[in-house]
């Protein structure tokens, strides 16, 4: 008989997510993953001003508050029909680049690397190395002050926990160097966008603000350490784990999938459709079938979703808010977007399956990396190498389109939103493919919908009973001690879902909360 684990919410992430989990003979053989919070924010834009939408919609999630606010502009252009200035293209890259240098290492960092690291293992570190010393220092003072967090309490160490003194003592190091980083990141971005998080730049036409010179070069200074950075201790770190204690997860594919990805491609390099991340569709692993993206073969299930059934089975230009609470099979206030009917996982891995640059394919085929949460993560740091490597040369275009006169930052021209009009924008953000859809009538927003990553990587079932990305993900996890479920929370974070406060584990057939360690 199966054993039922519900972990409810997940820490380390942004927003409340339920999973449950049923095991026999040690694995998972069934998961739902259920959105606890509704979101609420296309209903609150009706009858606002469209431009209005840039800065709501950036109060979706703090961490990627830009990209929310970039997409959310693109759609109202479209719907206008501004034409976006080269300028304002080049800086809406460079700042939400800068973002996304912060997001990802703050990920492997701070959201996941506790579920792979025995931290313990730091009071044993006999090195002589002093910034080791000292951080073995730290933590030893800080157990003994009985103040361990948010290192601690986590999930017990399994046979997948790295626990080398030396190993474990310097990714904590990196941890804290991480913190630090991740501020010189946000400084970047805000230099261009006044502050973060939720930028002031962006907005429906172009940015608000262009930048001198000194204010160039400050953002190259930064952005020089944001890559050494990136390279040479990110990037090395993830190898270091892949390639080493993680290798039999990544090499038995833990944490898979469909084998479906979607991507709508990340950083326009023109106004021709031309990406650095380009877009693309995989279905069944086919790597080398690359399908280009039809936004009408996007659609949203509600079958078990808390939304009116009138509201499922449409495009999301079509798409609907209405809640129903009352859904007797219904279990997530997330619906399930599906694309030509199919499950999609979005995010770096997909972006990198579809661009499929040759270091990283190469690393891929050298060690047997299947596609599973190790997967995610080396595709998060491989092409946040290949972003940092790419933004100088954004710096350089900047530089010579304002030495060039090209110094026009907004269509002007189409200041005021339309008396009606309709439009999308779909660019991918950090964790993966991000559409806004939005309607105008009467100068006001009559519609407005959002397809999140999270909506496309943790759906929950549709109308014909397709598990969601991350329900596929989990079927078969390997689980051999049920009251320690540390598998489990690996593949849902390494799918990205960010940050969240606290975590529970009840116990099925006493509802008793279970007390040991968790991460």
């Amino acid at each position: 008989m199966a054993q039922k684990i519900v972990i409810d919410p997940i820490t380390r992430i942004e927003g409340h997510l339920k999973v449950e989990v049923e095991i026999e003979n040690g694995k998972v053989v069934n998961a739902k993953a259920s959105g606890t919070m509704a979101r609420g924010i296309e209903t609150l834009l009706k009858g606002k001003d469209p431009r209005d939408a840039t800065y709501v919609t950036e109060r979706v999630c703090g961490v990627c508050a830009g990209s929310h606010g970039w997409v959310s502009s693109v759609a109202v252009e479209n719907a206008q029909g501004a034409k976006l200035p080269q300028t304002a293209r080049v800086l809406r890259n460079l700042i939400l680049g800068a973002m996304w240098l912060h997001d990802h290492p703050l990920h492997f960092y701070h959201l996941s690397a506790l579920d792979y690291l025995d931290v313990t293992m730091v009071a044993y570190y006999q090195g002589q190395d002093p910034k080791l010393l000292a951080v073995k220092d730290k933590i030893v003072k800080l157990v003994k002050a009985g103040d361990t967090s948010p290192l601690l309490p986590r999930y017990k160490p399994d046979e997948f926990s790295v626990n080398d003194p030396d190993l474990v003592t310097t990714a904590v190091s990196h941890y804290l160097m991480a913190l630090e980083m991740q501020a010189k990141a946000k400084k970047m971005s805000a230099i261009f966008s006044g502050k973060q998080p939720h930028q002031s730049s962006i907005v429906a036409g172009g940015v608000t603000m262009l930048p001198d010179l000194s204010k160039i070069e400050q953002f190259r200074s930064l952005l020089a350490e944001q890559s050494d950075y990136v390279e040479k201790v990110y990037w090395q770190d993830v190898l270091t784990f892949g390639a080493g204690p993680l290798l039999p997860l990544a090499r038995a594919g833990v944490g898979g999938g469909h084998g479906h990805y979607l991507t709508y491609g990340g950083f326009p390099l023109d106004d021709k459709g031309k990406f650095l991340f380009p877009a693309g569709v995989i279905f069944d692993n086919q790597f080398g079938n690359v399908l280009p993206v039809d936004p009408a073969q996007i659609s949203e299930a509600v079958k078990y979703s808390w939304y009116s059934e009138q509201t499922g089975s449409k495009n999301p230009s079509e798409g609907e808010t209405i809640f129903d609470l009352n859904k007797p099979e219904a279990y997530s206030f997330v619906k399930a977007p599906r694309y030509n009917g199919k499950p999609m996982e979005v995010g770096p891995l997909a972006r990198m399956l579809v661009l499929k640059p040759q270091p990283f394919m190469d690393l891929v085929t050298r060690y047997g990396i299947k596609p599973g949460a190790v997967a995610r993560h080396a595709a998060r740091a491989y092409e946040t190498v290949l972003l940092a490597k790419a933004m100088p040369a954004w710096l350089d275009e900047l530089e010579d389109l304002i030495k060039h006169g090209e110094t026009r930052i907004h269509d002007t021209e189409h200041w005021d939103p339309p008396a009606t009009g309709e439009g999308s924008g779909l660019i991918d953000a950090p964790r993966g493919a991000l559409g806004h859809w939005i309607q105008i009538s009467g100068h006001k927003i009559a519609n407005y919908q959002m397809v999140v990553p999270t909506t496309w990587n943790h759906s929950p079932r549709d109308e014909h009973d397709q598990p969601g990305p991350l329900e596929q993900a989990l079927i078969g996890v390997p689980v051999p001690d049920p009251e320690n479920p540390v598998n489990v929370v690996r593949v849902v974070r390494s799918y990205d879902p960010c940050l969240a406060c606290a975590i529970h584990i009840i116990q099925p057939e006493s509802n008793r909360i279970l007390e040991f360690q968790i991460g």
